[in-house]
């Protein structure tokens, strides 16, 4: 290996600049202006799952009780949908777009050039990642507020919530994307993301599951973006809010540095 190479391997961990992740940023922006209508499109899943089973099921399932508390069905089901919606954006922008640019435009080899190494493309991609999430997710509120699915000032943090969410999920996104070989491999993203949507305690309430199944769930990442962002629209905020902004977190700086790492190895091999 080079001292050039070495010195991009190397260099990104002890010195960051946050301007050189930005010129990544402003790269996309522009790239995304030819597949917008894609990028909007993805906040119509969450809603139309929103109006098929709020309103829908809504009416035959009535109101629950949940936290102590009666509620409809459609301010049970509104705040996970939102945090859905976060995952997806996420999800979407960190696995088809980067891989593409990884293994077939070989996008990153012209960014490597530059002053940027490998760490600032990872923290690239998951800020805009973040943007797209951001978009779906102050959407998504105002439509919560104009429906009144909201309950609490606590609401005011659901798009801080959301944005921690949709970070958690690109870093998740992102790793994935550095052990993927072929297109048939993100099927294995659909796997994963399919259950977490269907059984993250996103329809149901935590407590109608299996007592097996009640250990597990807190495992998975939705799980925690769900009840943080029911305890702030609803209004049931306590010391578990901590715990699961923590998890977050963790999942995030995890995600940051294996991509980081296995980036390392794809591109200064």
């Amino acid at each position: 290996m080079t001292d050039y190479a070495l010195n991009r391997r190397v260099a990104p961990w002890f010195t960051f600049g946050a301007d050189r992740s930005l010129h990544l940023v402003y790269r996309n922006l522009r790239a995304a202006r030819r597949y917008w209508l894609v990028m909007v499109s993805g906040f119509f899943e969450p809603l139309f799952y929103l109006v098929g089973l709020g309103v829908g099921v809504g009416a035959l399932v009535g109101d629950i009780t949940y936290g102590g508390h009666t509620i409809s069905y459609q301010e049970f089901v509104a705040p996970a949908l939102l945090a859905a919606s976060a995952m997806n954006g996420a999800i979407y922008e960190t696995t088809g777009n980067v891989f593409f640019k990884l293994n077939y435009a070989k996008t990153y080899d012209g960014v490597l050039a530059t002053p940027m190494g490998v760490r600032d493309v990872a923290v690239g991609e998951t800020i805009f990642a973040l943007m797209r999430g951001s978009v779906y997710a102050v959407a998504f509120v105002a439509i919560m507020l104009v429906l009144g699915l909201i309950e609490s000032w606590w609401a005011i943090l659901a798009v801080p919530a959301a944005l921690l969410i949709g970070a958690a999920f690109a870093a998740l996104g992102l790793s994935a994307v550095t052990l993927m070989r072929s297109w048939a491999d993100f099927a294995f993203i659909e796997l994963l993301t399919l259950p977490m949507f269907l059984f993250s305690a996103t329809f149901v309430p935590l407590s109608e599951y299996p007592r097996a199944v009640q250990w597990v769930l807190p495992i998975t990442p939705l799980y925690h973006g769900v009840d943080l962002m029911r305890a702030l629209t609803l209004g049931n905020v306590g010391w578990s809010a901590l715990i699961h902004v923590a998890y977050l977190l963790g999942v995030l700086a995890l995600g940051v540095w294996f991509t980081a790492r296995r980036l390392e190895h794809k591109l200064l091999k």
